[in-house]
């Protein structure tokens, strides 16, 4: 059975038999012994209500029963229509305009080619190319790999298939540096402009938080001058909020911290509080009024068959009633006072000689260690506390569900810092 089953990320040869779960409630999930684990990465960003949220699981139940499916093309329905208008209302002013897909992936290639047709419909045929950042993570799809960071994301083994784009230094000034420590990065944004803005469609960024990139915390003076770069070469800003979205970053969206609009921005993960695949790709009036023609060939040519599925709109528009109900701003606050708290102020841990930073934004939180080896077996001895922690190179984190209780967030903290701390021997 085990070879039957592909996991991703693995060494089918070499990892251990899956753990299999069965369940999950609040923060913790369960697996088939009857262990329970506090889920510290709230499988992978998405479930920020936690399992088995009474209410986004009726939400399912309830639309299951009127309209499971239904193709968009020439047809749409309730939750979309509706599902659409929430999110320009929540999202920064401006995003007028919604397309549904069904993954993050396929969200970012959405973004991409809508650049790409924008900038030919507009008499730009030349600019067919992207800017991406240093460090980048946008998604396992051809388009998306090709523009991860090429030298040390994980697609490198792909180089030769995958088209060629351009790429600026990652920013290295922290999320609170002053503006005088972000000039370098600008700088080095505006040379890569300045060089190629004739075949650059559309800059692709993470805003303030790089995810999977090593979680990367950069500030919003380097947002702000990206959007001035931006207008000033002719190129579209492409925000990937799929990991940032509904609330990461202490606010709903990354962007709100600059005050920034993006000409794009993508959204998954927590669009539908991880409980079906889901996302949406927002433009501006500017971006889709270039699609708007007697001609056909200007139509927007892209239709993934599931997009505006009726379940994952309909749980989507529960997970953000659910969120502004129940002031999850407000409970991410507390996360973040916790995390702050017990991890960037403990002088033990920062001192410590494998360790070489810690950070937190939001509900975020990354113990950067000097070598990777230094987190080995670490998945282990968290398990042993009752705490599933998925460290990935050099980056030991948690990204909790905004459910997470004190007791349950300090539960987490613990156990990161004893990896490092502890007197305890580890097997």
């Amino acid at each position: 059975m085990r070879d039957v089953l592909w996991h991703p990320y693995a060494q089918m040869k070499t990892q251990p038999p899956a753990l299999k779960v069965v369940g999950g409630d609040g923060a913790h999930f369960t697996l088939e012994s009857g262990e329970r684990l506090l889920d510290a990465t709230c499988s992978w960003w998405c479930m920020i209500h936690g399992y088995g949220h009474p209410r986004l699981v009726a939400a399912i139940q309830q639309q299951a029963d009127t309209l499971c499916h239904v193709m968009l093309g020439g047809l749409t329905h309730e939750p979309a229509d509706r599902l659409s208008q929430a999110l320009v209302r929540i999202t920064p002013p401006g995003l007028n305009h919604v397309f549904f897909s069904d993954s993050g992936s396929v969200g970012m290639e959405v973004a991409m080619k809508m650049a790409v047709q924008y900038q030919v419909q507009r008499g730009h045929p030349g600019k067919h190319r992207m800017l991406s950042l240093m460090r980048a993570y946008h998604g396992d799809t051809t388009g998306c790999m090709a523009v991860c960071d090429p030298e040390e994301g994980m697609h490198s083994l792909f180089a030769g298939f995958l088209p060629t784009h351009h790429f600026a230094p990652a920013p290295t000034a922290g999320f609170d540096a002053p503006r005088e420590a972000v000039e370098a990065g600008i700088q080095g944004l505006r040379e890569v402009l300045e060089a190629h803005h004739q075949e650059i469609a559309g800059l692709l960024m993470e805003p303030l938080l790089q995810a999977a990139g090593g979680l990367n915390m950069t500030s919003p003076y380097y947002v702000q001058a990206a959007r001035e770069l931006c207008d000033e070469f002719g190129v579209l800003l492409i925000f990937d909020e799929v990991a940032t979205g509904f609330g990461r970053t202490g606010k709903m969206f990354a962007a709100e911290h600059a005050g920034v609009t993006p000409d794009i921005m993508v959204l998954s993960k927590g669009l539908t509080g991880g409980y079906l695949g889901h996302a949406a790709t927002l433009a501006t009036d500017r971006v889709y009024e270039a699609f708007l023609s007697e001609d056909p060939d200007h139509a927007f040519m892209h239709g993934p068959t599931f997009m505006g599925n009726p379940l994952a709109c309909r749980v989507a528009l529960e997970s953000l009633a659910v969120f502004e109900e129940e002031d999850y701003l407000g409970k991410i606050a507390s996360l973040n006072a916790i995390l702050r708290q017990e991890l960037v102020e403990d002088a033990k841990l920062r001192a410590h000689p494998a360790v070489e930073d810690v950070r937190v934004l939001g509900a975020t939180a990354v113990i950067e260690v000097h070598d990777a080896a230094s987190l080995e077996g670490v998945q282990d001895f968290a398990r042993r506390r009752g705490v599933w922690l998925r460290s990935f190179g050099r980056w030991l984190y948690t990204m909790p569900a905004y459910v997470t209780q004190a007791e349950e967030m300090r539960q987490i903290t613990t156990t990161m810092k004893d990896w490092f701390l502890s007197e305890t021997p580890r097997p």
